[in-house]
């Protein structure tokens, strides 16, 4: 008699441990945010990729661009626990040169370094080598410019600094 009393104790102990973990998940669940939609694949460089500026208007000769034309940014957002970022990476098209881009933060862990970027080619949304808590990081992408030729002979780099916005 004692030891039923054990086992009814055991089995009202585990359905009540079930009934809570699934309280928990249904309520994640349904509290959950949708995931932003992508533009293609995440991590995939595309050769369509657009800078989101109009890269065909003239300019008077003072404001013509001249050089190597590297992507800014002061601001990139995600939620914590994300595997990829949502930031534009690219190589202009204007560009007479070849880019491998280096996300990394101010500590320096690398998030990303990617594969040789040609003119007109770049990705959206970047996969991340690791998910990051909740805060602020202070973050940058260093560009180094190569030659297109097989021998990808180093020229030079620049690094576009942001605010990394972990939520």
């Amino acid at each position: 008699m004692k030891n039923k009393k054990i086992y009814i104790a055991i089995i009202v102990a585990l359905i009540v441990a079930i009934g809570a973990l699934s309280a928990v998940l249904i309520y994640n669940n349904i509290n959950s945010q949708p995931a932003a939609p992508t533009q293609g694949v995440v991590g995939e460089i595309r050769t369509d990729w657009d800078t989101g500026i109009d890269e065909n208007s003239k300019g008077s000769d003072n404001t013509k661009k001249t050089g190597v034309q590297i992507p800014g940014y002061s601001t990139a957002e995600m939620n914590a626990g994300d595997t990829s970022l949502h930031i534009s990476i690219g190589n202009p098209k204007s560009n007479t040169c070849g880019l491998y881009a280096t996300l990394r933060l101010s500590d320096g862990t690398v998030l990303y370094k990617s594969d040789l970027l040609e003119p007109g080619s770049g990705l959206t949304d970047v996969p991340l080598s690791k998910s990051l808590e909740k805060g602020e990081y202070q973050a940058m992408v260093l560009y180094e410019c190569v030659t297109l030729d097989d021998s990808h002979q180093k020229l030079n780099s620049a690094e576009s600094e942001f605010t990394l916005k972990v939520k």
